[in-house]
């Protein structure tokens, strides 16, 4: 009803869509050409759902399909169940100043997607707080109903303490609030509200029902301050001031490899070691982006980088690794072109861990000089297939359950080989054009 000439749409696949209609609407003023999204769709017999055109062709009549769009509400009938499912839900992350065609910003885009409405981020300096907090917009919004991350930059060298700090803010903010609800059910109270603060402290960290509640707690406390007297009036007021604080929180501290393997490393592994319930998610370059693609500690041997021009000659070093050892870390690394569901139940398995957790995304990047082009989702593919990024998951729930913690996600059998990967990349092929021997003895 309403909708722009030319605004077609047809039936879902799936059943339990019978009663929608499906329409894939670009923002033709907002896409950076990057052509990824044509790339990796799977089309039929050939015939693909979406196709490049010059923007001059379309961008007046798009732009008034995007507008109405826009006005439509969210719907997802699925829920989370999977990562298609998840895809109906609105992104709080859109239309970034990020290269085009960055393999950072579809991880930061799905966690959005999952978690959004109740996201605490903290940033380290970098690619990220560029594309996420120049002024004067950021490409971080709200859903309809006025809820979206939080978002803070933090410097390189302090950035997982600057979250830690954030997360233990929160857990005590909480704590407290819990506390205030024991003391209000001693004294006294109706007994609707003694039973949403009852129910409250027994699934404080559960954030569906946090959310359930929050809607009752907010309706339920106005009416029950107005009747309270002395201590108990008190301690309602205090609670709904803190009313933000009902929804269990989900506290991300994101940053890339130049801030987590190297400057910010000891602030990291502090963080990770402390056993607080923190997510982390490194943007994995394997080159310090930002800054004009100097070497990391995430660099890999043989790749050209600034100050590493004959190519880097020691190996990268094994994040992931040194923080399984610890034995109480969830562990995953990702790479989302290759697998969407691995990467899918790595962010959600994370998030639902009740402890530390890291993940660690590939994400290819313009440094990495890729000769057919931004294709980062082919390329993250083919990392994976040839065995040049291995995709594992480490769940310490699965060792109290008498189960091996360890499942390694990749391919059964390797498709490709990693020199035809490194070949199809500046930073390893442009090693062999000036130090052919060395690249040799380094490839090897």
């Amino acid at each position: 009803k309403n909708a722009p000439k030319g605004f077609d749409t047809v039936k879902p696949i799936n059943r339990l869509l019978a009663d929608y209609n499906y329409r894939i609407q670009v923002s033709a003023l907002d896409c950076t050409g990057c052509e990824n999204c044509v790339d990796v769709c799977p089309g039929k017999k050939g015939q693909k759902a979406l196709k490049m055109v010059p923007i001059e062709e379309v961008v007046e009549e798009e732009s008034k399909k995007w507008d109405f769009a826009e006005t439509l509400p969210d719907r997802n009938p699925l829920g989370d169940k999977n990562f298609t499912s998840a895809m109906f839900n609105r992104p709080l992350f859109e239309f970034s100043g990020a290269c085009a065609g960055c393999g950072e910003t579809p991880y930061i885009k799905l966690a959005t997607q999952l978690f959004g409405d109740r996201m605490i981020i903290a940033n380290a300096t970098g690619c990220s707080s560029i594309y996420g907090g120049t002024a004067p917009s950021t490409p971080y919004t709200l859903n309809k109903e006025g809820k979206g991350p939080a978002w803070a930059n933090s410097l390189f060298e302090d950035n997982a303490e600057y979250g830690y700090g954030i997360a233990l803010g929160i857990k005590t903010t909480r704590e407290n609030m819990a506390t205030l609800m024991k003391e209000a059910i001693s004294l006294g109270i109706e007994d609707n509200l003694r039973d949403l603060f009852t129910s409250w402290i027994d699934n404080i960290d559960d954030p569906q029902k946090t959310k359930e509640l929050d809607k009752k707690l907010r309706e339920a406390l106005p009416k029950a301050i107005e009747m309270a007297k002395g201590r108990l009036k008190e301690i309602l007021e205090s609670l709904y001031k803190n009313k933000e604080y009902f929804i269990k929180k989900s506290i991300w501290i994101i940053g890339g490899d130049g801030w987590a393997y190297d400057i910010g490393y000891g602030g990291l592994d502090h963080v990770l070691a402390s056993g607080e319930d923190v997510n982390v998610l490194v943007l994995d370059t394997e080159v310090y982006s930002n800054t004009g693609g100097q070497a990391s500690k995430a660099t890999p041997t043989g790749a050209i980088a600034k100050f590493a021009s004959a190519g880097k000659y020691i190996k990268k070093k094994e994040l992931a690794l040194m923080a399984m050892t610890y034995g109480y870390v969830y562990v995953a690394q990702v790479a989302l072109g290759a697998n969407f569901a691995q990467t899918f139940n790595a962010f959600k398995e994370a998030e639902s861990y009740s402890g530390p957790s890291l993940i660690i995304a590939y994400s290819p990047c313009i440094s990495h000089g890729i000769k057919k082009g931004m294709f980062s989702i082919r390329e993250e593919k083919e990392a994976v297939e040839c065995g040049y990024w291995p995709i594992f998951r480490y769940d310490p729930r699965l060792e109290e359950q008498g189960k091996n913690p360890f499942r390694l996600d990749g391919p059964k059998e390797l498709s490709g080989k990693v020199r035809d990967f490194m070949n199809g990349e500046i930073r390893f092929a442009g090693l062999k054009t000036v130090f052919p021997e060395r690249a040799e003895i380094l490839f090897n």
